[in-house]
């Protein structure tokens, strides 16, 4: 990555037509220069589509994520369905990979009232498999699951970090507010963000650090973690501090936002960031 990149999860909310060319399109004509494919209900772009899809990120010099299906659980306690998961991370992340994204992410389980080891131990052999099948077919992409909304929910930052040490193309997407909300209010001070990419440089090196895949939004917890995401001026989400830590780390990759009105608080990250 050349820099830090800002973007929208999805089409912006302005786009004047329909379709993902013309979500692209729009991203630079706000001025932004990355956009996330989201897939999470199913992946609507077809392996035919993609390249057309390249081809727009191209012209336009927008960075291409991806967001794939919220239906996965790789700890389930049904077999069927750890199958049909490890196929939606695969699909997901072929298509991601043939409209030119660089990185996908997912939620990739859930405790189920488990140990945390047998947890993390059932999530890694499942990602093997994923990723095995995506280099013997030449899909150049990397897997990043997403630090998560809430406790009953596998993936604090030291879970995707450890798992990353251990398997190639894969690397944390770091949801900040998420780390927020699944604490119930921590993980929200200078100190706390420095912290965390600390731990990021210093297990994964400075590389991790110049290829980040960030989410970030306001959000709206309880003591059981995330509700719902928020504009980023309607939370208590301490985003001034973060773009300071970035600032500080020099990192680059892709911001994200998911906030209610995607391109609006990444046009303000955005703007802030470059004043700093």
């Amino acid at each position: 990555m050349d820099k830090l990149r800002f973007g929208t999860a999805g089409i912006p909310i302005c786009a004047a037509g329909t379709g993902t060319a013309n979500g692209i399109a729009t991203v630079r004509k706000l001025g932004l220069d990355a956009m996330e494919l989201e897939f999470v209900r199913s992946v609507n772009i077809s392996k035919e589509k993609a390249p057309l899809i390249k081809a727009a990120a191209e012209k336009n010099k927008v960075t291409l994520t991806c967001h794939g299906e919220y239906y996965i659980n790789l700890n389930s306690q049904e077999i069927e369905k750890i199958v049909a998961s490890k196929r939606r991370i695969y699909n997901a992340a072929k298509i991601a990979s043939l409209c030119g994204a660089h990185s996908m992410t997912f939620h990739a389980a859930y405790y189920m009232k488990q140990e945390p080891e047998k947890v993390y131990q059932m999530v890694k052999n499942g990602m093997k498999e994923v990723l095995k099948k995506l280099n013997d077919e030449g899909h150049n992409i990397i897997l990043r699951p997403e630090t998560t909304g809430k406790a009953t929910q596998w993936g604090d930052l030291k879970e995707i970090v450890r798992l990353s040490q251990k398997l190639e193309n894969v690397l944390p997407c770091i949801d900040f507010s998420h780390l927020h909300a699944r604490t119930a209010g921590k993980n929200n001070t200078y100190a706390e963000f420095k912290e965390m990419l600390t731990l990021v440089e210093s297990k994964l090196g400075r590389e991790a650090l110049n290829n980040m895949h960030i989410h970030l939004s306001g959000i709206h917890y309880s003591d059981k973690g995330e509700r719902h995401h928020l504009n980023l001026t309607e939370s208590d989400m301490n985003y001034k501090d973060l773009l300071r830590v970035w600032k500080e780390f020099k990192i680059k990759g892709t911001v994200i936002s998911e906030s209610s009105n995607i391109e609006k608080d990444a046009l303000m990250l955005q703007k802030e960031y470059s004043l700093l």
